[in-house]
């Protein structure tokens, strides 16, 4: 049988991981799935990724690395993802997975110049978004989870661009029939997002930013969240 694999590239704050659960214990819930059904590939830490064939569906998980930090393991990963997009595997890359996908593709990741997006934020469907198969069921404005410094500041030129908002002009793309990338965290609950503000609360205040209000400002991102349940969805019409 095959199996939906989590690429992890990297693990939350100790302190977040204690008290919720890391990256793929976050997309398992979303994804309503049973653990068995999941494969785990830690590629930050050396596991080998596995041939696409035993795959139904691929995600990749954010990262506290930085894509542009080229990192042998980021380079093996990037060297894996055209032969999944060409497969037509149904991939979705989230924060740093979107980052990646991007850049393998010939677009440019980089610093935002504006800093760190982060809270609970409103993001708007293109024209391309409102009839995309993934995002297509949202409203053409929703409330989703941010936190990345680093940005898609380029597009692959055969990128179809989703969605953004002020801050972002890039924070969903399809880049092939089907494979997605998004900015924002749709694996985040609010407890999580206050938290992640919480951890980086000296930084944010070091740079202007107002605690009370990005704290104050963050709600549950319920639609946001389904988005991983409607790729399953993709991944099991697929199979």
């Amino acid at each position: 049988m095959k199996t939906l694999a989590i690429i992890k590239t990297g693990s939350t704050f100790p302190t977040i991981k204690q008290q919720f659960g890391d990256f793929e214990d976050w997309i398992i819930a979303a994804c309503v799935l049973p653990t068995e059904k999941v494969l785990v590939v830690n590629v930050h830490e050396g596991d080998a990724l596995p041939p696409i064939t035993q795959l139904s569906g691929i995600i990749i998980t954010g990262s506290p690395a930085m894509v542009t930090e080229q990192q042998p393991w980021m380079l093996a990963l990037a060297a894996w993802l055209p032969s999944v997009i060409n497969a037509n595997l149904p991939l979705l890359g989230i924060c740093f997975g979107h980052q990646i996908l991007a850049q393998t593709l010939g677009g440019t990741v980089g610093y935002h110049p504006q800093g760190r997006e982060i809270g609970t934020v409103d993001i708007s469907l293109t024209a391309a978004g409102k009839t995309d198969k993934l995002l297509g069921n949202l409203p053409h404005t929703f409330k989703a989870h941010v936190t990345h410094a680093q940005s898609v500041l380029t597009l692959p030129s055969n990128a179809h661009h989703l969605a953004e908002n002020p801050f972002e002009s890039n924070h969903a793309l399809r880049l092939g029939e089907n494979a997605w990338s998004v900015q924002f965290h749709p694996e985040f609950s609010a407890d999580i997002m206050r938290e992640y503000i919480s951890q980086q609360a000296e930084a944010l205040l070091t740079n202007g930013r107002d605690i009370n209000s990005l704290q104050n400002g963050v709600e549950e991102t319920r639609l946001a969240n389904g988005l991983l349940k409607r790729f399953m969805e993709i991944v099991h019409d697929s199979c």
